[in-house]
């Protein structure tokens, strides 16, 4: 029988993987490390603990690894080899499909090109891209071994409902919630993809319930490519403001980020932004045709409409 567990599904893409697997009316089953999901019995474990791993999959059919973690590399690299490890052992005993939420972090060199596919060079520059590449790599060498079926999806930076830890989330939509005018620690003319959470949920689904996308890699749907200036536009058209992006001067943000963590941990991602960081979907959207991207319009709107609430 089908069962859906869905791992970290308190954060934005667990919330939004739990909701696409509703919509289907498949089973799901929810756990997190200590927080509970809202309306659900919440199971309760540490995925680092190979045990506790075992016992939150079982039974399952499908797993979705959707956890989240501080934007700190240092706990990145103490906690995911050994998360991964355990689910990957865990899936495997179980006879359980493992879909893996992953990045764009194992690209380069810099800059890359426009736009990058799923087949651009994996040569990271930054400790963050190396390490989601190990992870990647230790993913794949599991399939390609057989000791588990799955699929990778790959998530641009992502916004919408619940997406607290996102770019546009710190720069925009928490400001302008608050009566403040977007504030950018980078260029606000360079050109970004973004992808709506929601749609990152639905296409994982979409690949998860189809097994000749297993093996691979796979860059999950995002809006057209666009400009912070373009966003605060959007902004700008829903609230009736006329709000402009103010830009810290570098060399403040360089001297700031010798004391304040998250600022020195984007310093070595800051060619995400500082340089045109296209990305393309064009396979995924080749494979599902039906799919329904969600505009950045649309996405603005529905992401103010959840955080003025």
């Amino acid at each position: 029988m089908a069962l859906h567990t869905v791992l970290g599904a308190t954060g934005a893409a667990g919330v939004a993987v739990v909701d696409a697997l509703s919509a289907r009316s498949l089973p799901i089953r929810v756990v997190e490390r200590s927080k509970d999901f809202p309306g659900r019995e919440t199971v309760k474990a540490d995925l680092r603990d190979p045990a506790q791993a075992s016992s939150a999959i079982r039974g399952s059919s499908h797993v979705y690894l959707c956890i989240g973690m501080p934007y700190d590399v240092r706990v990145w690299q103490q906690n995911w080899p050994q998360i991964m490890s355990a689910v990957i052992a865990a899936c495997e005993a179980e006879g359980a499909a493992l879909v893996f939420l992953d990045s764009m972090y194992m690209y380069g060199p810099t800059p890359l090109a426009v736009p990058f596919g799923e087949l651009n060079e994996q040569q990271p520059s930054s400790q963050k891209g190396r390490l989601r590449k190990e992870l990647s790599d230790q993913f794949m060498q599991a399939v390609s071994t057989g000791r588990v079926r799955g699929v990778i999806g790959r998530s641009a930076d992502f916004y919408g409902p619940y997406s607290r830890n996102s770019v546009l989330y710190f720069s925009v939509f928490e400001r302008v919630v608050n009566g403040k005018p977007p504030q950018s620690l980078f260029p606000s003319n360079v050109p970004h993809t973004y992808s709506y959470i929601s749609d990152v949920g639905s296409a994982l689904v979409e690949l998860a319930l189809d097994e000749s996308c297993y093996g691979q890699a796979w860059h999950l749907p995002v809006g057209n490519p666009a400009t912070l200036d373009e966003i605060v536009k959007m902004v700008n058209a829903e609230l009736g403001t006329n709000y402009k992006t103010s830009v810290m001067p570098s060399p403040l943000r360089k001297l700031l980020s010798l004391i304040v963590r998250p600022l020195k941990e984007l310093e070595e991602m800051l060619y995400q932004f500082t340089d045109p960081y296209v990305m393309s979907d064009k396979k995924f959207r080749d494979k599902f045709p039906e799919f329904t991207v969600t505009s950045n319009e649309h996405g603005v709107r529905k992401t103010l409409e959840h955080f003025r609430k």
